[in-house]
């Protein structure tokens, strides 16, 4: 198991009370289950990459969705199958471990029998845990071989710009940390021994790296200008005033996008695009 992946593990037994069950992290959570609302049908298959805790698992099987959650870390797995039994949905959810540093092209757990060919319906990803990535496109390669045509693909990543972080610590005479997602690797304290690199990817990068494989079809904020999950805090003081209220829902599509799956494909069928969009998050916790 890759270091990164075991990283992870340290955090597994406090991430939902220092995260998930926090009015920001309740906000910010609500945010994407807008988008999933509308992208993800009944009866669907989704592919969920660094699952964590399996709160958006839960919700998604609740929804009638199919889901195989998938995390590096051990823990965090252990912490999603528990709650997914506590809510009684074991028929509806499969976990398996994946590694995001070291993809299989072969992985095909909880495929089989499922979707178009025992490919997935949708590929999903919430609150930066594809942060861990450098470079972006043996993911994108990865995810064109398990998504079926028609199919989408949602990433929830936290991107190189978060106001309230920088206005935060230069308040407080902290320009090193206001600015530290511009000077990448950030480095990720997991515990007293473990650390690992960050990285938080431009929406430009994100596209080309995708490119090959990938038509880019929308980027939307999750709450540009609500603060990291270490100020949470600050919300947590004035639940009925956040900052600035979340961008407005999108739209729901207007036309099919798929995937490539690795071969030339005519530009004017609008039935041979894939649609992937992009969240941007404020980041959920101190990196």
């Amino acid at each position: 198991m890759h270091k990164d992946a075991r990283a992870f593990d340290a955090l597994a037994g406090e991430y939902d009370s220092r995260f998930t069950h926090t009015q920001l992290g309740r906000m910010l959570r609500a945010r994407v289950w807008e988008w999933l609302g509308r992208l993800v049908g009944e009866g669907e298959c989704v592919l969920e990459l660094a699952c964590g805790t399996g709160e958006d698992a839960v919700w998604l099987a609740r929804r009638g969705a199919f889901v195989t959650a998938t995390d590096g870390s051990p823990q965090m797995l252990a912490a999603a199958r528990e709650k997914v039994q506590a809510a009684g949905l074991q028929d509806k959810v499969t976990f398996a471990r994946l590694d995001l540093a070291a993809l299989d092209p072969a992985f095909d757990e909880g495929m089989k029998g499922r979707g178009d060919g025992g490919l997935y319906d949708a590929a999903f990803s919430n609150f930066g845990g594809l942060n861990v990535l450098h470079n972006w496109r043996p993911l994108a390669e990865f995810l064109a071989g398990k998504v079926r045509v028609g199919g989408w693909v949602m990433l929830v990543v936290m991107g190189p710009v978060c106001p309230w972080e920088m206005l935060w610590h230069l308040a407080h005479a902290q320009p090193r940390r206001a600015f530290r997602r511009l000077r990448q690797p950030a480095m990720f304290r997991a515990d007293a021994h473990t650390t690992i690199p960050i990285w938080y990817p431009s929406a430009r990068r994100l596209r080309r790296d995708f490119a090959p494989w990938f038509e880019h079809f929308r980027t939307e904020s999750l709450g540009f200008w609500l603060p990291p999950g270490y100020l949470a805090h600050l919300v947590q003081r004035h639940p009925r005033s956040p900052p600035v209220h979340p961008s407005r829902p999108p739209r729901p599509p207007h036309r099919p996008l798929v995937p490539r799956l690795g071969r030339p494909l005519p530009r004017h069928s609008s039935q041979e695009r894939l649609k992937i969009v992009y969240v941007w998050s404020p980041g959920f916790r101190w990196l």
